[in-house]
C-alpha cells in the first residue's frame, strides 16, 4: 500500500507540472514538498493563525506517520499570489476577516489547482459553516470563495467515501463539533448497487471541503509532540481531540486515494472495521 500511494503522489505531482508553463523553473522549496507529501497551508498573515495552521498540520503529519504508510514532510506556508499550487495536493485555507482576497492571478492559480486535483479545505474556525447562522467567518469565506470554480456543494453525507478512508467516522469535529461539513454535492441519481451499503457518489475528490470546526487547532502539535489548544474537558475532551485526528488522517487518505475505498470488494473488511468501532466505542 505505502508503495501505491507513493507512485501516485508523485504521477499526481508529475502531471500537474507537465501542464504550467514548461519554460519556467520549477521552485526547489516546493519540489521538496512534493517528494514528500507535505501539507500546505494558506498564509493569511494573522500570526496567531498561521502558527496555529503550521502547528496543526505538524500535528496531522506526525499522526499520519504513526498511522499510516504515508509520512509527510515538514508543512509548508503558500502564498497563492506567487507559489506553484500545481505541485501540492492538499490546502488548509483558515479564514480571517481582515484576509485580502486573491489577485485575479491568484486566483487563477487556484482555479487551476482544483481543476487538477487538488484540494482546499476552507475552516472558518467558527464552529459553523458560511451562511448557516455562524459569525464573521461566513461573510469572509463567501468573499475568498466568490471567484473559484467550486461546484454545487452539499452536507457530507453519512455514506460518502470520506466517512471510511482509513477510519470508519460519522462525523468530522475539530476544536468544536456538532455543524455540518460541506463537500461537492453527489449526482442527483447516485444509488448503492444491491448488497453495497455505500453509493458511489462522485468520480473523483471533491476539490473543496468546507467547514468551520476549527481542525488545525484541534491537531496542533507543539515541538515535543504535545498538544497545543485546549479541547472540551477530561476524557471527552481528549476523546473529541482523537476524532478530529482520525478525520485529518480520513481527509488525507481521500485526498491521496479518491473512491478506492468504494469498490465493493472492500466492504466486507469495513463493515468488520464497523462493529469493531462500535466495541470499542
Amino acid at each position: 500500500m505505502r508503495w501505491l500511494l507513493t507512485l501516485a503522489a508523485l504521477i499526481w505531482a508529475g502531471a500537474l507540472w507537465a501542464q504550467d508553463d514548461p519554460a519556467a523553473p520549477p521552485d526547489p522549496h516546493l519540489m521538496h514538498a512534493a517528494d514528500e507529501v507535505a501539507l500546505a497551508y494558506v498564509i493569511t498573515g494573522d500570526a496567531e493563525v498561521d502558527a496555529a495552521s503550521e502547528a496543526g498540520l505538524r500535528g496531522l503529519s506526525h499522526v499520519l506517520t504513526a498511522r499510516t504508510t504515508v509520512e509527510p514532510g515538514t508543512p509548508i506556508g503558500i502564498d497563492p499570489e506567487r507559489d506553484d499550487l500545481s505541485l501540492l495536493t492538499f490546502l488548509y485555507w483558515p479564514v480571517t476577516e481582515a484576509q485580502a482576497p486573491p489577485s485575479p492571478q491568484a486566483y487563477v492559480r487556484l482555479n487551476h489547482f482544483l481543476r487538477s486535483g487538488g484540494m482546499i479545505l476552507f475552516d472558518t474556525r467558527d464552529g459553523d459553516i458560511a451562511g448557516l447562522g455562524g459569525p464573521d467567518g461566513g461573510a469572509a469565506l463567501q468573499g475568498l470563495a466568490a471567484p473559484l470554480d467550486i461546484p454545487p456543494l452539499a452536507p457530507i453525507p453519512a455514506d460518502h467515501v470520506i466517512t471510511r478512508s482509513f477510519y470508519l467516522l460519522r462525523d468530522f469535529p475539530g476544536r468544536y463539533q456538532g455543524r455540518e461539513v460541506w463537500a461537492e454535492a453527489p449526482p442527483a441519481d447516485a444509488q448503492a448497487a444491491e448488497g453495497v451499503p455505500f453509493r458511489n457518489l462522485n468520480d473523483g475528490v471533491s476539490p473543496v471541503i468546507i467547514g468551520g470546526n476549527a481542525w488545525a487547532e484541534a491537531w496542533a502539535m507543539d515541538e515535543n509532540g504535545l498538544p497545543m489548544f485546549s479541547i472540551g474537558s477530561g476524557f471527552e475532551g481528549e476523546r473529541q481531540r482523537e476524532m478530529a485526528y482520525r478525520f485529518g488522517v480520513n481527509l488525507i487518505m481521500y485526498v491521496l486515494t479518491g473512491n478506492y475505498k468504494s469498490d465493493q470488494v472492500h466492504v466486507p473488511a469495513l463493515l468488520e472495521r464497523l462493529r469493531q468501532e462500535e466495541v470499542v466505542q
